[in-house]
């Protein structure tokens, strides 16, 4: 079993991860995005993306990489790599993006952030995955001694971006944002961010 065989099901079952749709966030503040984004985005946005790993690559990186760039490097970004929680129990396997807090390490150090990439273009289908990888990443931080009550995942389509959030349960957001507001779904990031930074720093 690894986080892609995962079903809400499994983790309620499991580990006792229930799951309730609530509403996460707030209006927050627009972030205007960088000339550089709005660039990279209007250029990317003519090639013709249907593959995951090709959507990975031309709509959700540049995004991460601005986030990385506005929060002075206190991200670090690694897509594609695997984060191995608990290997009996399943909570193992290839990971589309994990934001940690920057340590200046090589190794994956303080998971705060699962993204996920939907399969055939369907949110829902990622979110058990995705919410796998936040257990997985909970996991991880306890086994290391960087205890963090608070994960926060994503599943993505590269247009539609769904957040979620587990503590004591998986609470999974009411609205999803869109790559047309922009401005708006930076904020969203950032206000994630924001809460990292008052307790990590």
């Amino acid at each position: 079993m690894a986080y892609t065989d995962f079903t809400l099901k499994d983790l309620e079952l499991k580990f006792g991860i229930i799951n309730k749709v609530e509403t996460l966030f707030t209006k927050f503040e627009p972030i205007i995005p960088s000339d550089w984004l709005k660039l990279t985005l209007s250029k990317t946005s003519k090639i013709r993306a249907r593959s995951e790993k090709a959507k990975s690559e031309t709509i959700v990186f540049p995004i991460l990489l601005e986030l990385k760039e506005r929060n002075e490097d206190f991200l670090t970004i690694y897509s594609g790599d695997n984060l191995t929680a608990d290997e009996n129990s399943g909570l193992k396997g290839e990971c589309d993006f994990i934001i940690t807090r920057d340590n200046k390490s090589f190794d994956i150090n303080y998971p705060i952030i699962q993204i996920v990439e939907a399969k055939k273009h369907d949110i829902d289908t990622g979110i058990p995955q995705c919410a796998a990888q936040m257990l997985g990443a909970k996991v991880y931080n306890e086994i290391n001694n960087a205890h963090n009550d608070i994960i926060y995942g994503c599943v993505t389509t590269g247009d539609d971006w769904l957040f979620m959030k587990l503590t004591s349960f998986l609470q999974i957001d009411t609205r999803k944002y869109y790559l047309g507001d922009l401005e708006e779904l930076l904020s969203v990031f950032q206000h994630i961010i924001n809460e990292y930074k008052k307790k990590l720093v």
